[in-house]
């Protein structure tokens, strides 16, 4: 008896509920992302051949260009809270939405008595002001050595760690105006930070 031959069919596979979950990823990824705010200094980093990956948290980072000093300090919580001591230090009250908006800029390179202005101002306002003249790193007013001490003390109060330090100094930048904030570290016992620079086979 001949075997009964079984019609083939092309099997049929309902994208519908995977298409739903991607849409909702993609919606939720967008919503959610910080943009990248753009770096107020223009500094060209030397090349290196040695290569380690920059931590993502618990991160302080000063840039040195042209004669100023602008620091950036990774981590919103950390952000707000520094905000927050240098407050209470220079006697300057910060509302609630300064904070946040402090809380999602990058570097910044302005003296304290003038941070309220640019916390305020939008990204274009701030390049085009010409606000941005460097944290004053003077003997008699070293603003920035409290922005360091106050942002490590931010760190260990609330992730129990130490906060790494991290120098991007221009490749045509002097040596006094590096060793200047190199001084501000030690005085600080910060004797090991990172120097930040590009791939020796990525300079041109």
């Amino acid at each position: 008896m001949p075997r009964a031959k079984v019609q083939r069919k092309s099997t049929a596979i309902d994208m519908t509920a995977m298409c739903d979950v991607s849409f909702l990823l993609l919606t939720f990824f967008i919503l959610t992302a910080t943009a990248r705010q753009p770096d107020p200094l223009d500094v060209t980093i030397p090349s290196s051949t040695y290569k380690l990956k920059v931590p993502d948290l618990d991160m302080g980072i000063l840039s040195i260009g042209k004669g100023k000093v602008f620091y950036e300090i990774v981590g919103k919580d950390v952000k707000m809270s520094t905000l927050d001591k240098m407050g209470e230090k220079y006697s300057i009250k910060f509302t609630p939405e300064e904070r946040e908006r402090f809380g999602v800029i990058g570097a910044f390179g302005v003296p304290v008595q003038s941070l309220k202005q640019f916390i305020m101002m939008s990204s274009d306002e701030r390049t085009k002001s010409n606000i941005a003249t460097g944290i004053p790193a003077d003997s008699t007013n070293n603003q920035l050595a409290e922005w360091i001490l106050q942002s490590r003390t931010s760190v260990a109060e609330l992730h129990g760690t130490s906060m790494r330090v991290s120098i991007k100094g221009d490749a045509q930048e002097e040596y006094p105006a590096v060793k200047k904030i190199v001084d501000i570290l030690q005085k600080q016992k910060i004797n090991k930070f990172s120097l930040i620079t590009s791939a020796e086979g990525d300079a041109k």
